[in-house]
Order: structure tokens, then C-alpha cells, then sequence
């Protein structure tokens, strides 16, 4: 896992992929979109098949 200092958006354009969070686990498939801020996270690719996905990093700022 790991944690960035930006918000981040992440946009499903092939397939499928497993966003891991510190208390869950969400499947994203095609045309679904993720924003994360900051927190601790991973990615995980169980469908066998190749994903394509676009990250999008904003500086985020920190207090």
C-alpha cells in the first residue's frame, strides 16, 4: 500500500481492477471512476486480463 500527497483520479477505461483500501476492497470495471485523497491505498488486477486506467494527479495540500 501506499499513500500520495495528491488527489488522484482514477478512471477505468478497459476491463476491470480491485481498488484497496485500509477497510475495503471495491471492484471498478469499464467507465467507473475513483477519487482518492490521499489516503493509504492499492491496486489489484485479479480479472486475468489486461486493465487500462487513467490517474489523474492534483497537488493536493496538506494541513
Amino acid at each position: 500500500m501506499h499513500r500520495t500527497g495528491t488527489v488522484d483520479y482514477a478512471i477505468v477505461l478497459k476491463d476491470e481492477i480491485v481498488a484497496v483500501l485500509e477497510q475495503t476492497e471495491t471492484v471498478l470495471k469499464t467507465g467507473d471512476i475513483l477519487i482518492q485523497r490521499g489516503t493509504n491505498h492499492a491496486w489489484s488486477n485479479q480479472s486475468g486480463t489486461s486493465c487500462k486506467v487513467a490517474f489523474i494527479l492534483i497537488e493536493g495540500r496538506r494541513s
